[in-house]
């Protein structure tokens, strides 16, 4: 394909790396089992050390934890499991002390129903708050919708994505109220001018305490059809990468991305743009990539960056990961900034999901190596591994709600491993981890990869400090030059000035040879067997070892 242009003149969020932290289980600083704030503060000296940019972290709101944080009972503070306010300043400042940005979730969609504004909301139809939440009466003859699993009278046939109605009944007031996720967390009406200026407001709190933008949880639900129609059932296609139970027989056709949800981004970033250099991430569950490409905005007005979950779909093959890196170039608006991520807090683990950790350095060396702003979730530069969580230990209500289908998140959610001491330094040795940690966590640590030279851990810091110092990799162009026959995915980073990175993976376990048309020769900077440092190659017969990939300086 023809190069996609070099962006040398990069912004921040374009040049750094995000690493994803879920506090819960990133480091417990007072033995209470749970990570926290200040735990996160200790360890940002290892996370410079590693060569993160920016540190992304999940909710830490006041929240009475049905969904872990994201049932928000309020926006403008710390809950006490975490910390405080003075904690949050502190890790802030120490942050930037050590040139790291720090960016939090934005849990827009939904609040607690403890939040004061729903309490208030349902106490009376005549409260001043009533419209801050999707109220809806009964349907008047009683019928349940198209689909059975709405249940009798409500309001039409949407399905909760944990599972059964998307309707609560409230008999106090002889209305449903509106819940996308659980019931615990009831959706705000963003139809309201009211609720639109409360939580813009929650927006300007938090950037003049200092941090540098905004994940924007779940969105696409905010903006649903006015008119409340029906979904249509699904004819069997999953409504995304796994399965969700009976959410998947319906298309959430009228239930979320309603066209109006771009001017709600136009009004994120309208709040942005009035302090200096912030950034915009959206989680945009959106597989159809020239939709996607819409959440930039026309004039990339609305998100900095909507998050591309492509890779977490694609299958390992060299030729899916070449196809999907190409589809989305080719759907980027003009000058908009693409992104990859290989795992996250909802996903089982790369390693995991793999199989191998071979496959997951190939897997890191992708993600670090491609056009955008890779994000990199707590652990993964340890290869570590789905945590094995016995029934009686399920913590993720989602899971708990909808068993028996694969959906549930706690194997992924597990403490990080520190090192080989109790609960791998998580937490103290006389507290119980809030979730089990890792079988490996001995031979699987920061400790012992710390100092062993070709581990994990140096590969991924190796692979961070190139793409710092190496402009091509930063902001340079990108161009296949090897589609993906013969299990092989190989592509061109250039630079404005010339410089030039090869990056050439092998997705077979056995070794496979390619002809590459670039240049005679070249020599190894980094591989994933971190052992050729170095070494000239000839690229005209370039052998790669299994599971093995390169990124070779030409020239």
């Amino acid at each position: 394909m023809d190069p996609i242009a070099s962006h040398d003149g990069a912004c921040w969020w374009q040049r750094g790396v995000v690493y994803q932290i879920y506090p819960r289980s990133f480091l417990d600083s007072n033995g209470d089992g749970v990570g926290d704030l200040r735990g996160i503060t200790s360890r940002l000296p290892y996370l410079a050390w590693l060569g993160i940019d920016v540190v992304w972290i999940s909710p830490f709101y006041p929240s009475p934890m049905a969904d872990f944080g994201y049932d928000v009972k309020d926006y403008t503070d710390v809950d006490p499991l975490f910390g405080d306010l003075a904690a949050f300043d502190e890790l802030v400042a120490v942050a930037t002390s050590h040139g790291i940005r720090i960016i939090m979730d934005f849990v827009p969609n939904h609040t607690s129903k403890e939040h004061p504004w729903f309490i208030e909301s349902r106490s009376s139809r005549d409260s001043a708050k009533r419209e801050f939440y999707v109220w809806a009466d009964p349907r008047p003859d009683g019928s349940p919708g198209t689909a059975p699993q709405a249940g009798p009278g409500t309001p039409n046939n949407w399905l909760s994505i944990f599972g059964g109605r998307a309707w609560e009944w409230d008999a106090a007031s002889g209305q449903y109220y509106l819940h996308t996720f659980l019931p615990e967390q009831p959706d705000l009406n963003w139809r309201n001018p009211s609720v639109v200026a409360a939580m813009h407001e929650v927006l300007r709190f938090w950037l003049d305490r200092g941090i540098s933008g905004f994940r924007i949880d779940a969105p696409l639900p905010m903006m649903k059809d006015p008119q409340m129609r029906d979904n249509p059932p699904n004819k069997g296609k999953p409504t995304y990468h796994r399965p969700f139970g009976d959410y998947d027989t319906l298309v959430p056709l009228y239930s979320q991305g309603h066209p109006d949800i771009h001017e709600i981004f136009r009004g994120f970033r309208r709040v942005l743009d009035a302090y200096p250099d912030k950034v915009a991430i959206g989680e945009i569950h959106e597989f159809h990539w020239p939709t996607w490409a819409t959440y930039y905005g026309v004039d990339l007005d609305e998100l900095h960056m909507p998050f591309n979950f492509g890779l977490l779909k694609t299958p390992w093959t060299a030729r899916a990961a070449a196809q999907l890196v190409g589809e989305i170039e080719g759907s980027l608006p003009k000058g908009a900034w693409p992104n990859y991520v290989f795992g996250n807090h909802d996903e089982p683990r790369i390693a995991s999901r793999l199989g191998t950790e071979a496959r997951a350095r190939v897997a890191m060396m992708m993600l670090l190596t491609l056009r955008g702003t890779p994000t990199i979730y707590y652990g993964e530069e340890l290869g570590m591994l789905n945590g094995v969580i016995a029934p009686e230990q399920t913590r993720d209500p989602w899971e708990l709600r909808v068993p028996g289908i694969g959906v549930g998140r706690d194997p992924g959610r597990t403490p990080m491993h520190w090192d080989a001491s109790a609960h791998a330094g998580f937490c103290a040795e006389g507290a119980e981890p809030w979730l089990p940690v890792g079988a490996d966590y001995r031979e699987r640590n920061v400790a012992s990869q710390r100092a062993d030279a070709r581990s994990m851990l140096h590969l991924t810091r190796a692979l961070l400090a190139l793409r710092a110092k190496t402009p091509a990799l930063q902001g340079g162009s990108y161009r296949t030059v090897h589609d993906g026959e013969g299990d092989c995915f190989a592509y061109l980073r250039e630079a404005d000035d010339g410089q030039r990175c090869l990056i050439a993976l092998n997705f077979a376990d056995t070794e496979r040879s390619l002809s590459l048309p670039t240049a005679d020769f070249g020599t190894v900077l980094v591989s994933t067997y971190a052992d050729t440092q170095g070494e000239r190659r000839d690229l005209s017969s370039l052998r790669l070892r299994a599971d093995e990939g390169l990124v070779i300086a030409l020239g």
